[in-house]
């Protein structure tokens, strides 16, 4: 160490102390020796697995990492935490597992992070889930840290044309309408996904990469990288030397995870037009962070945003594209100058962002991705917040590249989405049907399952834009079209989208942002009063205890927002009484 501090803020009680030996012995046999012991303890949190492209080499990258984090005075140990690919699991009984992953990532990150008493942490994410889930648990820990995305895929090609997961999904209803033969369909699933990387157009995990970096708790550049770029490699071991330099300068999460910093997040992700999964997201780390964060937070920044991202799903571009253009550094270069963002934002660089942001260069002129301030694709932020008598709680739509802004039709209600499959495949959904998928909620799911086969299945089939879909589960950021999500409260606690009928009449509309049903007080009234709770749809194991424990969408479908009662014991402690 070059610095007279002493940086042992947590790993000190490791490292002194005749009582701390067995500590010390066990720590001799993974590598370290007597000078480690003067040094912080740096955890490295990877997330690589075989099971997805997104995460299958971020052993290298957790490796550069870590030998950042010793070449600047750190003392760092690899661990690792779970993931699942939600492409994998999409469209059948393994999705009911993505959402509830997140909360398995940042709690084994929090568990192994305390129970080993890291001094900082480097955690490398990659699949949808991974970047939440390190930033709640860094949120909760507030030790130095830094987050590192694994980075985006490159494009698939096949004649001439870039193509991806989306792609293959879309081929599904393409296929089954007659549209592409048996060796088209096999040429598409070969050619999607060419290698290590997440999905490559502004899915969610793309928009919550970017997400990270706008709000400073990513390197710049982060969010854009390729993940198969030489400068991954490079920006992890950067990672790691600056986690150290952030415990000689006593910068901790919460000093860069402020409210300033989430509307800098939000901005972002409205200007590139990202997923709807960032509303759910956001509120996560924000209460993880302890930020106030609502969706009528979302809903104001919207207003003054404009989309100005030509991305995948509904634009032409993938985040490679972007990368080469300037990558998000650019994009938040022309919003700061234009005063959309924060710039006395502090970053893990030890900078403000408007610092960091000076050092980057801005987007090049030859370029059709990143549309001008005064050209948008859009006035106003694409992600709107919808209330109505069908979401008194708000729902989330996706309105980037719809022409229509407001639907009206009557209601095909399904309480599965293998049931709105079937009919969808069966040709029983027409346009200007609005399609309506319920007990799919944080609870109902359990596990607010994303409805990408359901989108793809839409589309393949020409009724993109022609039928609309309403769901208490969620959306994948590869989903589009005119769909609403979120839809809170959720069918399984009652919530208005429990009483539709088949026939209803149901009005979507972003203008006046409002959803719902046209039925009198009485009719609501007496179908309230029949309308009985079914049981959970588990009752052990992992998803069991999360459908009891989950909050509502609108609240981030967090599993630790407890409510206790003026002089419960357990208030400030943590615990639940339940």
């Amino acid at each position: 160490m070059t610095t007279g501090k002493d940086l042992r803020i947590r790993s000190k009680v490791i490292s002194e102390g005749v009582n701390r030996m067995p500590n010390r012995a066990m720590l001799r046999a993974v590598g370290f020796d007597d000078e480690d012991f003067r040094k912080p303890m740096i955890g490295v949190a990877s997330t690589w697995s075989e099971v997805t492209p997104c995460n299958m080499h971020i052993d290298g990258l957790a490796a550069a990492a870590k030998q950042g984090a010793r070449e600047n005075g750190g003392a760092p140990l690899i661990f690792n935490t779970i993931t699942v690919s939600d492409g994998i699991s999409m469209g059948h009984g393994g999705m009911l597992f993505s959402l509830p992953s997140r909360e398995a990532i940042a709690d084994s990150i929090e568990i192994v992070a305390g129970a080993e008493r890291f001094d900082g942490l480097v955690a490398i994410g990659g699949c949808d889930k991974n970047t939440p889930a390190c930033l709640m648990a860094i949120g909760r820990m507030n030790i130095p840290s830094v987050y590192v995305y694994g980075g985006t895929i490159q494009p698939g090609r096949l004649d001439g044309r870039d193509i991806d997961i989306v792609s293959a999904f879309e081929a599904v209803g393409q296929y089954h309408d007659g549209q592409i033969t048996d060796e088209r369909f096999r040429q598409i699933e070969c050619s999607a996904c060419p290698g290590p990387g997440a999905c490559g157009g502004m899915y969610t995990a793309n928009t919550m990469a970017a997400a990270a970096e706008a709000m400073g708790m990513s390197l710049p550049g982060s969010s854009s990288t390729p993940a198969v770029s030489p400068a991954k490699a490079d920006e992890c071991a950067r990672a790691g030397g600056q986690v150290v330099a952030l415990l000689e300068q006593s910068i901790y999460p919460r000093d860069i995870m402020t409210k300033k910093a989430f509307e800098n997040a939000i901005t972002v992700v409205m200007a590139l037009g990202g997923s709807t999964n960032a509303f759910l997201h956001l509120l996560a780390i924000a209460h993880s962070a302890g930020v106030d964060l609502s969706l009528d937070d979302f809903e104001r920044i919207r207003l003054r945003v404009p989309h100005l991202a030509d991305l995948k799903p509904s634009g032409k571009h993938v985040m490679q594209d972007l990368n080469e253009i300037g990558g998000v550094p650019g994009v938040m270069k022309l919003l700061l100058a234009e005063g959309l963002l924060h710039g006395d934002c502090l970053t893990v660089t030890g900078k403000t962002l408007a610092e960091n942001l000076a050092e980057a260069p801005p987007l090049r002129d030859d370029q059709d991705i990143i549309r001008p301030l005064n050209d948008p694709l859009k006035p106003n932020g694409p992600l709107v917040v919808l209330r109505g008598n069908l979401a008194p709680d708000g729902a989330v739509a996706k309105m980037s590249g719809m022409k229509k802004l407001r639907f009206t039709g009557p209601a095909k209600v399904f309480d599965s989405e293998e049931a709105a499959t079937e009919a969808i495949l069966k040709d029983e959904i027409q346009k200007g049907d609005v399609l309506v998928i319920r007990y799919c909620g944080p609870k109902g799911g359990p596990g607010m399952p994303e409805m990408l086969s359901v989108t793809a299945l839409i589309v393949g089939k020409g009724l993109g834009g022609e039928v609309a879909l309403m769901t208490d589960g969620r959306f994948s950021g590869g989903s589009h079209g005119f769909v609403v999500g979120h839809v809170s409260p959720e069918a399984q606690v009652g919530g208005p989208i429990a009483l539709l009928k088949n026939g209803d009449i149901v009005t979507i509309d972003s203008e006046t942002q409002r959803i719902s049903f046209d039925v009198t007080e009485e009719e609501r009234h007496a179908r309230e009063q029949a309308w009985v709770q079914p049981p959970l749809k588990v009752s052990s194991g992992a998803l069991a205890k999360y459908a009891r424990l989950v909050a509502s969408a609108s609240k981030g479908a967090v599993t630790d927002l407890f409510e206790f009662e003026e002089g419960d014991p357990c208030r400030n402690s943590g615990i639940s009484t339940e």
